[in-house]
């Protein structure tokens, strides 16, 4: 039977999440079909991770034929407006990070239009039932996992921004603990409504105005209702036989992974990671210094970059396999939020317009009307041997060099697993100091002598990202999800 030929799989941030998209995979449901169920769940159960005003990334892998990309990011507004913007700083631990929240760092969203638009093309199931599980777990509420807890201490400013906001994240009289019970029933109404009315409820109709209702906002009706996700054809690459496929301009994450997959010798050590990662770091300044990579792709990333501001935070992933062979991986991000709520909705929209990663002029310097950039990378990967890896991670930043690293242990023959929980080395400006995980005496050795200073973690971290993977093979199907980012994977 087909269903023999193709098990179904995923892993995802979240265990719920997770039950999402495997329980519409067993019932027949398509890939499509178990991200869009996975996503609407995330938005509940990962609320700072994702929501239903933010954007992301679907790359879809036929069992054959061509990947395709679908692009849900974010705009940003027509129209330049004086708006209200907040900033406030968050504890990341070792670091204090400044962010800008209000109505006015909201931009267009769209992971709803893109959900829908790749229903339309590829999905099996109702949107009532693939909405269900999420409307039943907002309305009668989760469990606060030690991740999510972790998430929400660090982002308490932002959650905690005004009393709405803190009420809807259960912050009124205290943090959010792990263990504390969630509800959020404007949401559950919300996506119940959704899967009935379809997404012009979020770009014309009452959620729609709500939004529109928020004092200093820069959205207009006319934004939302033009918003339209985009297909477009996959940035592809080779390397020892291996097809990987990653998501073209104007995401930056795409064509940085392709970069750092081109320059990369045989062999993954931190002396080769450290180098790449630091010419990569050059590029984007702009440096005339020589470089390894493959001239085309730098002349991608170089105009990618002139066009296009990056945004790069807070991020969740979702990978799945269906029956038919087809895979699917869906990134997506609400950024950090921007610490108000769309009234009677339950939702927290992106603050994509206040990070100052992604705008380094200021809230106010974005360009009316452009498609803002991301590091966000689903990814399909096709092994000599024909077996489809479909991965992805969140971690801003972190996510080219997650992905990047787990894709060369894959290819230099590394089980899946093996490869998504070996060590991680981070760079994130050239000649600042290098972030590293743990590993065995011969990684610890190479990364004491590297011409940098070197920051080894205690133990593996949230930090290096979080990637999560289903690999299809004739043999059968493969899940790993990644413990750094709480991750759970069913088969």
């Amino acid at each position: 039977m087909k269903a023999d030929r193709h098990p179904v799989a995923a892993a995802c941030g979240h265990p719920l999440t997770t039950q999402a998209a495997h329980d519409v995979l067993c019932a027949g449901g398509s890939a499509v079909d178990a991200c869009i169920a996975a996503a609407l769940m995330a938005c509940v159960v990962e609320p700072v991770l994702a929501g239903p005003m933010g954007g992301g990334f679907m790359m879809l892998c036929p069992a054959q034929g061509s990947a395709r990309v679908l692009d849900g990011f974010v705009q940003t507004p027509r129209r330049r407006i004086p708006v209200e913007v907040h900033s406030i700083e968050a504890d990341f631990g070792d670091t204090r990070q400044i962010f800008h929240i209000g109505p006015g760092t909201i931009a267009t969203p769209g992971l709803i239009p893109m959900l829908f638009e790749a229903h339309a093309r590829a999905g099996r199931m109702s949107m009532t039932d693939l909405a269900q599980p999420a409307v039943t777990a907002a309305r009668a509420g989760h469990v606060v996992t030690t991740f999510q807890a972790e998430v929400a201490r660090i982002t308490r400013p932002i959650l905690s921004h005004i009393p709405a906001t803190a009420q809807r994240f259960g912050m009124a009289e205290r943090p959010l603990q792990a263990g504390d019970h969630l509800r959020t029933p404007d949401l559950a109404d919300a996506l119940e409504v959704l899967a009935i009315e379809g997404a012009r409820l979020f770009t014309e109709g009452e959620v729609a105005q709500a939004l529109l209702s928020l004092d200093g906002i820069a959205l207009t009706g006319e934004d939302l209702r033009r918003y339209a996700p985009r297909w477009r054809e996959a940035l592809h690459m080779s390397r020892h036989g291996w097809d990987m496929a990653l998501t073209p301009s104007p995401s930056i994450g795409g064509t940085q992974i392709a970069l750092m997959l081109d320059a990369m010798p045989q062999g993954v050590t931190p002396a080769l990671l450290f180098r790449a990662q630091t010419e990569l770091l050059d590029l984007r300044a702009q440096s005339s210094d020589p470089l390894t990579f493959d001239p085309a792709l730098v002349a991608q990333l170089r105009r990618t970059l002139a066009g296009h501001a990056a945004r790069q935070r807070g991020t969740t992933h979702i990978s799945v396999t269906d029956r038919g062979g087809m895979g699917a991986a869906l990134t997506l991000s609400n950024g950090t939020g921007a610490g108000v709520i769309v009234p009677g909705t339950g939702i927290m929209p992106n603050n994509m317009l206040g990070e100052e990663d992604l705008l380094p002029g200021g809230p106010e310097s974005w360009a009316p009307d452009v498609r803002l950039a991301s590091a966000m990378c689903p990814m399909c990967l096709r092994a000599p041997d024909g077996s489809v890896t479909m991965m992805g991670s969140g971690g801003s930043s972190r996510i080219r060099t997650a992905l990047s690293q787990t894709a060369l242990h894959l290819i230099a023959g590394q089980p899946l697993e093996d490869a998504v929980m070996a060590p991680r080395l981070h760079l994130d400006i050239a000649n600042g100091a290098v972030m590293a995980e743990p590993g065995n005496e011969c990684w610890t050795d190479a990364l004491r002598v590297l011409p940098a200073d070197v920051t080894i973690w205690p133990e593996r971290s949230m930090y290096f990202g979080g990637v999560h993977a289903v690999r299809s093979t004739r043999g059968g199907v493969t899940a790993v999800a990644d413990p750094r980012r709480d991750g759970v994977a069913l088969t």
